[in-house]
């Protein structure tokens, strides 16, 4: 036969059907879909009173030239947002909390403060990022929240609130007016 080999049937069939069963290889996941994959969101500008994707609703406590950037990176069973802001009033506390919706030219367009698990009020379920200004109105806070950020309902903005957020009581939760807000966009 000239130096070629026989192979038993047996073999040939169970190679034949190993084939068969593998079939075209499985799609690569959509990285914004998957639960174990990233999801970084972020917004950066300076507060002005036409633009939603920064806008100030209180000038006197988000002074012209104020602005703010923030971060959020969602992975691993772990949410890390950083917000940093400059021109605010100096040596003065606020609140700032992720909130459901874009920024609108109303206050309340922003929605509710966003909830991992829905109607739990407090730090665990929310991003709650309460900062102080130095004496140049500068300021900056960060929050590490023990879950993934759902990429079918991601938060769509930071709302920057005109007191620190009421930690305890029948008002948990609550951090006064709505200063400024910054429209979230991923990455």
């Amino acid at each position: 036969m000239g130096g070629l080999m026989r192979v038993p049937a047996f073999l040939l069939i169970l190679a034949a059907s190993a084939t068969a069963c593998a079939g075209p290889s499985a799609p690569v996941q959509n990285a914004k879909t998957a639960p174990d994959d990233t999801i970084n969101l972020s917004a950066a500008g300076e507060f002005t009173t036409d633009d939603t994707a920064a806008i100030a609703y209180d000038r006197k406590l988000a002074p012209e030239g104020a602005q703010a950037s923030v971060t959020v990176e969602s992975s691993g069973g772990e949410t890390r947002t950083s917000l940093t802001v400059e021109g605010l009033l100096p040596d003065r506390a606020y609140g700032a909390h992720l909130h459901t919706k874009p920024c609108g030219t109303k206050p309340d367009d922003s929605g509710p403060h966003y909830q991992h698990q829905p109607g739990k009020i407090d730090p665990v379920s929310e991003v709650w990022l309460d900062f102080t200004t130095d004496s140049e109105g500068k300021g900056t806070s960060s929050s590490r929240n023990a879950w993934n950020l759902d990429a079918a309902k991601l938060p769509g903005s930071l709302v920057i609130h005109s007191k620190a957020t009421v930690k305890s009581g029948p008002k948990v939760g609550t951090a006064g007016d709505r200063v400024a807000c910054l429209t979230l966009e991923q990455d």
